[in-house]
């Protein structure tokens, strides 16, 4: 699967909305293990509620919320020229519109 990213790295699109990528400094061994404990936690979120067990649901969204965080796709920008942060928003409504319509 190839995933779009805006120009500048700090975004993917999904459907035509933005989603803040993994901080692209981060050593790749540290990233594979942040991603195996995202995907680790986001299975236990699976598993939780087909339990119906909402204590370890919470527990595992805490966990995936931190794997996100350490990877930086949570919290704080991990760009430092001071641009806003449009994570979640749709690309139509922000200036990588233009660059996103002439992909076609």
């Amino acid at each position: 699967m190839t995933v779009l990213h805006t120009p500048d790295g700090r975004y993917i699109v999904v459907r035509g909305r933005l989603w803040r990528a993994a901080d692209p400094s981060l050593d790749p061994d540290l990233r594979a293990d942040l991603v195996s404990a995202l995907m680790d936690a986001r299975r236990a979120v699976k598993d939780a509620k087909a339990a119906a067990d909402p204590e370890a649901e919470a527990r595992a969204r805490r966990a995936v919320d931190d794997a996100k965080t350490r990877l930086g796709e949570r919290g704080p920008v991990w760009w430092t020229d001071g641009a806003p942060d449009l994570n979640r928003r749709m690309i139509r409504d922000t200036p990588y519109a233009d660059w996103f319509e002439g992909l076609g």
